[in-house]
């Protein structure tokens, strides 16, 4: 029967340590280069191969990391969207009405997205080109979909869901189609509104919301008729 061997197993283990220590730094790296080159190149003009580049790695180390830019450009937005994923579930958790709930988190991601209008677009840019690729909806098991990996519906959808099981909000549309839309909405003008103030696209993302799934909200307002208006 073999025996352990204290100094053979310290050394494994740092060895272990010393990759796991490099494989981080070297994926940080890709991920602060692509930043930037999205937000000022946008989608079609970035490529892998210069985000590797100004990474000071090779092509089949970036491409060990993100196996496609579509990977790439979700992994670069997914931190954006964490803090609010996170105050979204609280109020999940804790039954906090889904109208304020909704409100608070749209209006939160629009002017996320608008702080990072040029990674938004590119973003947006990167969804439509796989989706188109795919010829599919998301998937959830896919390391690959941008819709997966950055999923600025998918909050949207849970809240809708959470409101319309409680009866705060009309049953249809359902979550999945109603959420989708108003984020569409969101990418679209992105890319063809990218200077348009925040507070405008959070207006007519909740118009458009609530005046399918709550309309008695829009019924209620002043001679204006824009309850959403900032």
């Amino acid at each position: 029967m073999e025996t352990s061997d204290p100094t053979r197993e310290r050394a494994s283990e740092s060895r272990a340590r010393a990759a796991r220590t490099k494989r981080d730094r070297t994926r940080a790296a890709l991920l602060s280069a692509a930043d930037p080159a999205f937000a000022a190149r946008g989608w079609a003009r970035t490529r892998v191969e210069d985000i590797a580049s100004a990474a000071g790695v090779s092509n089949a180390t970036a491409y060990n990391h993100f196996p496609s830019k579509h990977a790439l450009i979700g992994h670069v937005y997914a931190p954006l969207l964490q803090t609010l994923r996170t105050q979204a579930y609280r109020d999940l958790a804790t039954g906090r009405p889904v109208v304020p709930a909704l409100t608070e988190h749209l209006r939160a991601l629009v002017r996320i997205s608008w702080r990072n209008r040029g990674l938004t677009a590119a973003l947006s840019a990167g969804i439509a080109d796989y989706a188109v690729k795919v010829g599919r909806p998301a998937d959830p098991n896919d390391e690959n979909d941008p819709r997966v990996l950055a999923p600025m519906a998918a909050v949207v959808i849970e809240l809708i869901s959470r409101g319309q099981a409680t009866g705060e909000l009309r049953p249809w549309p359902p979550a999945d189609e109603i959420g989708t839309m108003v984020i569409d909405l969101l990418l679209i003008r992105a890319v063809g509104r990218p200077h348009d103030p925040p507070e405008l696209t959070a207006e007519l993302m909740l118009t458009l919301l609530f005046g399918v799934l709550r309309p008695d909200l829009l019924a209620e307002t002043g001679p204006d008729g824009r309850p959403f208006r900032s």
